[in-house]
């Protein structure tokens, strides 16, 4: 008896060992990571305006939440910057001026969203769109505790006649300056929280757009091209990929909030099937909407 309960204690001890060796080990990653990466206080000039003033169509409200990839951290131009080009982009789509406001903050996580939707719900937006959870992930968050922060933000723009699309969080696991195994752990915690997002968000009254490894055979072959000078932020054309997958379902939405029937897009084909599932296929299919269809969630291939 005495025999095994050393031969346990000394199993437990080695085992604590190693769990801490290797906490140590990805916190000094987690470390090295961060100054290869750097930090800048510079800031893109601001987004807000109207854009389509040229165009006849009813003015659309459009709130900008979330992170830096929502700011558009990294752009020295106004029309580089996400808020910009989803306000033009989504003008062209519902033939209309879009009016722009953005309360995105740089190093936002999931809990600032709540100081984020008292700033904006003021501007009465129609649609609104929010990126996060980048730097939950980053930063060891509670997942469970980001999803409701993420279900309290919606439920309160939703009371207030918003539509919200969510950006699911990215595929942390293409930013080169992260080591393995910091690299893939990045991957698959990125994934998991953009799974929970999908059914919380669902859940809470908004669609989701799966940003996950949207940008990845790119990011393959044309790393320098789709990411900023830090690495690890995109660059205009990284963040115009991603503005490109949330345009389709910010248009349906402003369809659906004027009670307008949902265009017909060549080659959509929406599939009905348990949210769970859905949040699964769209954390694999990157570009992925999710929406509630009754009791089932609707999933459309908004990017390919």
């Amino acid at each position: 008896m005495r025999v095994s309960r050393r031969v346990a204690t000394t199993t437990a001890l080695g085992t604590a060992g190693a769990v801490g060796a290797s906490v140590g080990f990805i916190f000094g990653e987690t470390v090295l990571a961060r100054r290869l990466i750097g930090v800048t206080d510079a800031r893109p000039p601001s987004p807000d305006g109207l854009y389509g003033d040229n165009l006849s169509g009813e003015t659309v409200r459009l709130l900008v939440m979330g992170d830096s990839a929502a700011v558009g951290y990294g752009m020295q131009t106004q029309m580089t910057t996400p808020p910009a080009m989803l306000g033009w982009g989504l003008a062209q789509l519902v033939a209309g001026p879009v009016d722009v406001r953005s309360v995105a903050v740089v190093g936002a996580e999931s809990s600032d969203l709540a100081e984020q939707v008292d700033r904006g719900l003021d501007f009465g937006a129609d649609v609104a769109v929010i990126v996060v959870g980048a730097n939950d992930v980053t930063h060891l968050k509670s997942m469970s505790d980001a999803v409701s922060d993420l279900q309290v933000a919606i439920s309160r723009l939703v009371a207030s006649g918003t539509h919200v699309v969510v950006g699911t969080c990215p595929d942390l696991g293409t930013v080169k300056p992260l080591m393995q195994p910091l690299r893939s752990i990045a991957r698959l915690q990125s994934r998991r929280m953009a799974r929970l997002q999908t059914v919380g968000a669902i859940e809470a009254g908004a669609r989701t757009v799966s940003l996950g490894s949207l940008l990845a055979s790119m990011l393959r072959e044309h790393h320098e091209l789709m990411f900023g000078d830090d690495r690890f932020h995109p660059s205009a054309s990284g963040y115009a990929a991603m503005v490109g997958a949330l345009l389709p379902s910010l248009a349906d939405a402003v369809h659906e909030r004027r009670s307008e029937p949902l265009e017909d897009r060549e080659g959509e084909t929406e599939e009905r099937m348990p949210v769970e599932e859905a949040a699964e296929k769209a954390a694999q299919e990157s570009g992925t909407e999710v929406r509630r269809a009754g009791r089932w969630a609707g999933v459309l291939r908004r990017l390919r």
